[in-house]
């Protein structure tokens, strides 16, 4: 029994050991070069960077209403279009208590004054008529009465101001009536009815009733990083691609290149800006993500190999021979 056991042993040291030197064997024999046939190719070459940004309207008018008061009625909302001139919402008015006595005290004054200067009115011209007193003296009395009923609409028509803000004469053109400045797309409406809502002033930006811009006129916004800015320059053209229209690219012109630099993450980037060529049958929102392809250098009609079939030593481009390309790290 034992002198089975001690040639099992023996058997397995032995496998051990040649196991192990086929494997050093192995490890030790040099690889085979293997040589891949490139061919040079005439081609259009381009050196581009990519600028990441989003397509947004020119302008965005923010619409903020000339009085203070409550959302009474909210036409309009995001997503649709309108037209100048075209009523958003209507404010109404909370009237305060000392305006509001003032003026109904100025209106009861000019009631007064009104019935009174009518009165002395058909006096005069009964006197007149019989030839009692001169004409002067009585257009005089005219001119009074005429003033006394003209200050007497005025008062009312404050009156009707201090408590609705509005009066029936210039009910079309009240400030209670928001209105769009521009035609365009709502973009936002960020009120509702019976917000209070804060007019627009010197110390006060105001309540931002609605968002408007015109989807027509579009720009690109994006960052160039300082060490390709100098690189472009206004006029260049850009291809726009967005990611939630896949497969469509779009034509861009280059208008603006930001003066001064804006850190980000250690980084310094330029903003860019570039005007964008729609067509009319794809529908675009505001902030949609998109970048900007943008050629830095291109060649047209060059003899050209692959990058990685190029080797550099010691700041030297070392091509090899057609026949024994091959691929290497750069």
């Amino acid at each position: 029994m034992k002198k089975y056991l001690k040639i099992f042993l023996l058997v397995v040291i032995a496998a051990i050991f040649i196991g192990t030197f086929m494997f050093l064997y192995a490890k030790s024999r040099p690889e085979k070069t293997e040589y891949n046939i490139i061919k040079p190719e005439i081609a259009d070459l381009k050196r581009t960077t990519i600028a990441t940004g989003k397509v947004e309207p020119r302008d965005e008018i923010l619409i903020k209403p000339q009085i203070s008061g409550i959302i009474d009625v909210v036409y309009k909302e995001a997503g649709q279009t309108i037209k100048k001139d075209e009523v958003i919402a209507k404010i109404k008015v909370i009237p305060e208590l000392g305006q509001l006595n003032s003026a109904e005290s100025r209106v009861r004054l000019a009631e007064i004054n009104a019935r009174q200067a009518e009165q002395e009115y058909e006096r005069q011209k009964k006197l007149y008529e019989r030839s009692l007193i001169s004409k002067e003296e009585f257009e005089r009395t005219e001119v009074s009465w005429l003033q006394a009923r003209e200050e007497r609409e005025n008062a009312t028509d404050n009156l009707e101001i201090v408590r609705e803000g509005i009066t029936q004469k210039t009910a079309s053109y009240s400030n209670t009536m928001i209105r769009s400045t521009i035609d365009g797309l709502i973009l936002d409406v960020p009120v509702k009815a019976d917000n209070s809502v804060i007019m627009s002033n010197t110390f006060n930006d105001g309540t931002t009733i609605a968002t408007v811009a015109n989807m027509n006129d579009l720009i690109f916004k994006g960052n160039v990083d300082e060490t390709e800015v100098g690189r472009i320059h206004e006029n260049m053209p850009i291809k726009l691609t967005i990611g939630a229209l896949q497969n469509i690219s779009f034509e861009a012109i280059l208008e603006y290149i930001s003066p001064k630099a804006v850190e980000d993450n250690g980084a310094n980037l330029f903003e860019i800006k570039a005007a964008v060529n729609m067509p009319d049958i794809v529908v675009i929102r505001s902030g949609y993500s998109a970048n900007a392809e943008i050629v830095l250098a291109h060649a047209n009609q060059v003899l050209s190999i692959p990058e990685s079939s190029i080797e550099f030593k010691k700041r030297q481009c070392l091509c090899l021979p057609v026949n024994r390309l091959h691929q290497s790290t750069v």
